[in-house]
């Protein structure tokens, strides 16, 4: 395992994947470019956007291409340390300290028997969600060839036994099957932390999504049948609503009003005609991304008056467009939004002043669907342009089911240093 230069060949495989009936974003692209782009909806995007992806005005560069072993399905940045989830089940972890380049450190942190969905990192845990329908719980090592360890698998061994005795506690979950409550019974396909992090939120294939307390693991609430279909996305905003994304093409938002004892059910966003694969926020909470086989990314802002029940409702003002297959994934960082494609590409994209969005660059590369992507901006930018105030350095990660992540730094300035190479942890 190891890094080579973006221009080199990246493995090939067979995208086909088994699993589930449900029209989940592992379905095969012939299926996926053929849907319609909501030609109804508006375009959000400039009439400069074409001049500016042929003369971006953003440079980018790929500084590494970090090779895998299987499909890459998950990526989580924290400080120095970008962590991939896979098809076979290992979780790698890459660092960025250029002093460990001639270490030959194995870089496989844990290793599980079921493909990784999503990671999220919560202090000195990692978070990992599964195929298996488990979460698992790691203990972060600091010594580099130490493997990780599993503390707990949720549900939570003391969840299950205080929970199975009780009738009232079991669900029907298929035609001739009951589990209790705090079971997801399908693939576990999105994690999400409550802004104070003291909550842990699960999306799932099974239709349902769940909140545990992260002191302990505990299930507090399991939202059954939020949607008629896979649930394949989750995003929380910081005044408390959660939005879910599923393969019923809809999106539904929710929300824990202040006495309330469980969720409920404030809106659904029905705009999308075909399965919704990817969410993403905007900072503040008040712009919701989503991207779904469609083609469209379709941008929800925060009405500006309040609605009956004292909330505030999310109405459709537009779609980005340009790619030219499904919406795989999305991230949002600082003023960026970035979208990855079942087309190999990854979008970079920034709103304007005017409501409108330009393209900035398109990302190339990727030899099969781009299936995770990761953000974050670069702290110890030291560059200027014109020895004046900082630009904005990015760090943009995206895994795809070529089995490769490719790390991209995206910046203004003409100057460009190339000191954020990963190497293996």
């Amino acid at each position: 395992m190891g890094i080579l230069p973006c221009h080199l060949s990246c493995h090939r495989d067979d995208e086909s994947q088994s699993g589930s009936s449900h029209l989940h974003s592992e379905s095969s692209t012939s299926s996926i470019s053929s849907q319609p782009s909501l030609p109804s909806v508006p375009s959000l995007t400039s009439s400069s956007s074409q001049r500016l992806e042929q003369t971006p005005t953003i440079h980018q560069k790929c500084i590494a291409t970090l090779k895998g072993n299987s499909y890459v399905f998950s990526l989580a940045l924290s400080g120095k340390i970008l962590y991939t989830g896979s098809s076979n089940g290992e979780i790698r972890a890459w660092s960025q300290d250029s002093s460990d380049q001639d270490t030959p450190v194995d870089n496989i942190v844990a290793t599980s028997n079921s493909a990784v969905k999503s990671l999220l990192v919560l202090g000195d845990k990692l978070l990992s969600a599964h195929q298996d329908n488990k979460i698992r719980i790691w203990k972060i090592s600091n010594h580099l060839q130490q493997k990780y360890k599993c503390i707990a698998t949720v549900p939570t061994m003391n969840d299950r036994f205080l929970r199975c005795f009780s009738e009232k506690n079991y669900v029907q979950v298929r035609r001739h099957k009951k589990s209790t409550w705090v079971h997801h019974v399908d693939t576990v396909s999105a994690l999400a932390l409550s802004i104070d992090r003291s909550l842990l939120y699960s999306a799932s294939w099974d239709r349902t999504f769940k909140i545990w307390r992260t002191s302990d693991f505990k299930c507090l609430e399991s939202v059954q049948n939020a949607h008629d279909d896979a649930i394949n996305a989750i995003v929380l905003s910081k005044d408390g609503f959660v939005y879910t994304g599923s393969a019923d093409k809809k999106i539904k938002v929710w929300k824990k009003h202040a006495g309330e004892k469980k969720h409920l059910l404030v809106e659904t966003l029905e705009k999308h005609k075909s399965a919704v694969n990817a969410l993403a926020l905007s900072d503040d909470g008040t712009i919701l991304y989503s991207g779904a086989c469609d083609r469209s990314i379709l941008v929800w802002e925060r009405e500006n008056s309040v609605k009956e029940g004292g909330d505030r409702h999310m109405v459709l003002v537009g779609a980005l467009r340009g790619h030219n297959k499904a919406i795989l994934c999305l991230a949002v960082v600082a003023d960026l939004i970035c979208s990855g494609s079942a087309d190999r590409t990854v979008r970079i994209w920034r709103r304007g002043i005017d409501k409108s969005y330009s393209c900035l660059t398109v990302l190339e590369g990727h030899r099969k669907p781009v299936k995770c992507l990761s953000a974050a901006v670069v702290d110890d930018n030291t560059y200027t342009k014109d020895d004046s105030q900082p630009d904005t350095t990015y760090m943009v990660c995206s895994g795809s089911l070529d089995y490769d992540i490719k790390v991209w730094q995206l910046w203004t300035p003409v100057f460009f240093s190339n000191s954020y190479g990963f190497v293996q942890k």
